[in-house]
């Protein structure tokens, strides 16, 4: 039993917050007992008064429990409970016919899908009641301007709150579907990141894997069929290296696809480096234009096209200088590498099988996969590799 009540005093205290402070269930329910009370109590037994305010209440009562199934209706019977008061505002010591119509008015002006030209003509409706009960009951016109003002200023400030809360309202709808499209672009983003994730890994591993068991294979049969120990050995050590080089392929995708993978200009630098490091080369950078971030997939493109370049040139023009140029004018940001022709070899390109043995075909694949264009030839009597990402 207490476990119950426990149950409903929160379920009571969540419907609570999520009622409308000022049109909610809460507030006509207190509103409805105050208007029985002042039928009951304040109400002068005159002729005609009692009568009036009754249909009133029921006009109300009409308006609590149809709004939610017939919200037209409902307006209709609370515009009802509002004019029906102002009829009797003349009767002296009639305070409760006040009390129905401001509570009626401000409760119909307040109620957020009511449109502007039934407030203003339910308003109107109310000052010409009105103007007409005073004057009939012999007022003043200190009480025939009074009333009427009254009734300007409430409708006024209840038309200000209304416009008030509307805008809040809008502006946290706007807020929610703001965050909405932020989550849905982030999920995209990291559905995008993953697909880019995994393509990279797979043009690692799946290249570097199966030329490695090709170059096995190739070795097994030399040293079980043919007997040739040195033709194996020589198998055995290009594996070797090819298992270094994908080994070293993973590492450097892994590293780009880093969250704090440097900038391009940067990466190339620390590429160049190793390289003159590694094969004892004159190797160059310029960076031509101010530099700009670029998004990751174009930058691990251009970053990996350079790394395929600079390995081709080692192994057909070894120890020759090579010129790396990365241009940031214009609209496109091109990667240049270029190094002295090789001897002509068949039909005189330098076409390296590369690292994991896709070579400079999978550098072209993967600038494709970024809407970038890669071109490889002799060009002035020197090998150019030159690829082209937006920017």
């Amino acid at each position: 039993m207490v476990t119950g009540l426990l149950r409903l005093t929160r379920r009571g205290v969540r419907l609570l917050k999520a009622d409308d402070p000022e049109t909610g269930w809460l507030v006509r329910i207190v509103l409805s007992a105050l208007l029985v009370w002042a039928l009951l109590y304040l109400t002068p037994m005159g002729p005609g008064v009692w009568p009036v305010l009754a249909a009133s209440l029921v006009g109300w009562g009409f308006f609590v429990v149809a709004d939610s199934r017939w919200p037209r209706l409902a307006r209709a019977g609370l515009a009802l409970a509002t004019l029906l008061p102002a009829t009797v505002v003349a009767v002296p010591d009639n305070s409760s016919a006040l009390l129905y119509l401001y509570a009626a008015l401000f409760t119909f002006v307040l109620l957020p899908r009511t449109p502007m030209w039934a407030i203003l003509a339910l308003t109107a409706a109310v000052i010409g009641v009105l103007l007409t009960s005073l004057w009939l009951a012999g007022r003043g016109p200190t009480a025939i301007l009074a009333q009427p003002a009254l009734i300007v200023i409430l409708v006024l400030f209840s038309l200000h709150r209304r416009e008030y809360r509307l805008r809040a309202e809008q502006t946290a709808l706007l807020l929610e579907q703001t965050s909405r499209t932020q989550r849905a672009q982030a999920r995209a983003a990291a559905l995008d990141e993953r697909a880019r994730i995994a393509r990279e890994l797979h043009d690692v591993l799946a290249h570097s894997l199966g030329a490695l068991g090709v170059q096995l294979e190739v070795a097994e049969v030399q040293l079980t069929e043919q007997g040739d120990v040195a033709a194996a050995a020589a198998r055995i050590r290009r594996a070797r290296r090819l298992a270094s080089d994908g080994l070293t392929e993973a590492r450097s995708a892994v590293a780009a696809l880093r969250a704090d993978v440097p900038p391009l200009s940067r990466a190339l630098g620390d590429l160049v480096a190793g390289h003159r490091a590694d094969h004892a080369a004159t190797v160059t950078l310029r960076t031509e234009g101010r530099p700009r971030g670029l998004p990751s997939g174009p930058e691990v493109s251009l970053l990996r096209t350079a790394r395929e370049a600079l390995t081709n040139a080692a192994k057909h023009a070894p120890g020759a200088p090579v010129a790396v140029t990365l241009d940031y004018r214009g609209p496109v940001v091109r990667l240049t590498v270029d190094n002295p022709a090789p001897a002509p070899a068949g039909n005189g390109s330098q076409v390296g099988d590369g690292v994991g043995g896709h070579g400079l075909t999978g550098a072209r694949e993967r600038i494709a996969l970024v809407a970038g264009t890669l071109e490889a030839g002799v060009v002035d009597g020197a090998w150019r590799v030159t690829a082209e990402v937006p920017g």
